[in-house]
């Protein structure tokens, strides 16, 4: 049994590389182009070959643990078999393979080689692992429920639908996982002699004869039956991989986005059903997603699930495991789960706003930046909204702590706020306690000096309404508090932004005049392309910690 892969990187550049101990379930998240489809292939490379390759670039290696003579002489007379007429042995040599799948080995040096399998791993993997280890991608588990050879009912069944067909109870279990996610009966069709072809009907078997037979009864019910080569990509998929997990051989099975092809809520059910059945039929998945409701799914089954999320950023790759209890968390939360906090997981950053306004404006003035020639702009970013400045922190630190690195964009009258929400503002972005006294005090002159102008510091131009020798304290502390990825919009609020476009009001009224001046043709004349200031430079300086390997704010909070 595989108990350990290990990584060539870490958490982060320089630290220690990573170690898994997987469990019935691991899930790699992470951004696109992190390498989650990668290491499933590097790993189907280690299981079947028990070496890697030159071009690896996440694993290093894998380790199995070994088990008694006796358990080992056991196993290889499991998958021995008979030879065929035409096949001659040479002493000591036996026939091993499932299903389609046989060679010819020693005897001998198998069953030392899975006693201790990295006396020899080349042939441990590759004569033993090999049998049981699928990798399944967006084409071959289409192929999973085309119809197969029924085969010798008074033998071993020689494949999947051969071990559905015979076993009532993994039928049953299939049938009502399949019934749940779509509302039809999985039922097995042996009546075209000699192949079973699954259906799904609208009614279920009275009986077993009904399904299993080949009288007239049970003709009927198959002809009124769907084929299943008539649904969708998407119930193929479903359905082909819950009867491998369930039926099939493999005990290490790979998959690429399982979810592919499914609505959310089927993501999900998915996520649940792949996890319990796997821990029920005794499997090791691996699985790579990009579906936070899949995932879910995962979480939520109650079966022990390892998740790691990858990612790979100026050319620096890093892997980390996820704690599930703190996914837990995410998902329990009313607030963080309204938010969709869980996408944030296959972004490679996140950033999160006040309200939906700020959230789409910011959007958008980033799409508008990564869209330059000039490549600014936060690439691959989620942004992500709050109720208001006080629940902001509630998303930046669980995020922060699963080491996603995110930042927070707050109006001016932060500076209004003394006690727990300016403490939780700063705890939420790693700044050490010990200079919190400090930026606490410059907070309490800045506020007093803006009260004391008279005017209102979120309509009437923020900082700008300082004293022209005051001005740079509080630009000081702007720029301290971005340096750790907490963005404060100096010039008020939203809607003092682009204030050369005239337009006015209060979101979301404003929101909509503000787009419509933008424009959305970019090869109309009007449209607005970036500037070198005001909310252009805003977002490139929170991009600059983003972006930044060795950003401030992070560590303290991932350990």
């Amino acid at each position: 049994m595989l108990n350990e892969i290990n990584l060539k990187f870490g958490i982060k550049d320089g630290s220690e590389n990573l170690t898994l101990n997987p469990s019935n379930i691991t899930v790699f998240v992470g951004p696109n182009n992190s390498g989650k489809s990668t290491v499933l292939r590097e790993l189907h490379h280690f299981l079947t070959q028990g070496k890697g390759h030159p071009n690896h670039a996440i694993i290093e290696r894998v380790k199995f643990e070994g088990t008694s003579k006796e358990d080992a002489t056991t196993l290889v007379q499991n998958i021995s078999v008979t030879p065929r007429e035409n096949e001659v042995l040479r002493q000591g040599e036996i026939l091993v393979g499932v299903d389609h799948n046989r060679h010819r080995v020693n005897e001998d040096q198998l069953i030392k080689a899975i006693q201790n399998p990295h006396s020899n791993l080349p042939n441990y993997c590759s004569r033993y692992m090999n049998l049981y280890t699928l990798l399944l991608n967006g084409h071959n588990r289409m192929q999973l429920v085309q119809p197969q050879g029924m085969g010798n009912l008074q033998g071993p069944p020689g494949n999947v639908l051969a071990t559905l067909f015979s076993d009532n109870a993994k039928r049953k279990k299939v049938r009502d996982i399949v019934h749940e996610a779509f509302g039809k009966y999985f039922v097995l069709d042996p009546t075209d002699m000699g192949k079973i072809r699954i259906r799904l009907s609208k009614n279920e078997p009275v009986d077993e004869m009904q399904e299993r037979g080949i009288h007239d009864d049970a003709v009927k019910f198959h002809a009124n039956a769907m084929d299943i080569s008539q649904a969708s990509d998407g119930v193929k998929a479903f359905t082909g991989i819950i009867t491998q997990i369930i039926a099939g051989n493999p005990s290490s099975i790979l998959i690429d986005e399982p979810e592919a092809f499914l609505a959310p809520s089927l993501s999900y059910l998915l996520g649940r059903q792949m996890a319990i059945a796997s821990s029920e039929n005794h499997k090791r998945l691996f699985v790579s997603t990009h579906s936070s409701n899949f995932l879910m799914g995962c979480i939520q089954s109650g079966v022990p699930v390892t998740i790691v999320r990858l990612t790979y950023q100026k050319e620096i790759p890093s892997a980390r495991v996820l704690p599930s209890d703190e996914l837990l968390k995410l998902i329990r939360n009313p607030l963080l789960r309204s938010t969709g906090v869980l996408n944030g997981l296959f972004y490679g950053s996140v950033v999160v706003t006040e309200g939906d306004a700020d959230r789409a404006f910011y959007d958008e003035i980033n799409h508008r930046l990564i869209s330059d020639p000039g490549k600014r702009g936060i690439p691959n970013c989620l942004f992500l909204n709050a109720q208001n400045k006080q629940t902001v922190h509630q998303i930046i630190r669980p995020l922060r702590k699963l080491g996603i690195p995110t930042a927070g964009i707050v109006d001016v009258d932060i500076l209004k706020e003394g006690g727990t929400v300016w403490t939780n503002f700063l705890d939420c972005g790693g700044i050490p306690q010990v200079a919190h006294a400090g930026l606490g005090q410059i907070r309490a002159s800045i506020k007093k000096m803006l009260e004391d102008s008279g005017k209102d510091m979120k309509k009437d131009g923020g900082i700008d309404i300082l004293p022209d020798a005051e001005k740079p304290a509080a630009q000081d502390l702007f720029e301290n508090l971005s340096s750790y990825g907490l963005g404060v919009v100096p010039c008020g609020e939203l809607e003092s932004w682009l204030k050369n476009l005239g337009v006015t009001g209060k979101a979301p009224g404003w929101l909509i005049k503000i787009f419509e001046k933008l424009g959305d043709n970019p090869d109309d004349g009007s449209y607005v392309k970036p500037g070198s200031e005001d909310v252009w430079l805003f977002i490139d300086q929170l991009a600059d910690w983003l972006t930044d390997p060795k950003r401030k704010g992070m560590d303290s909070q991932e350990e």
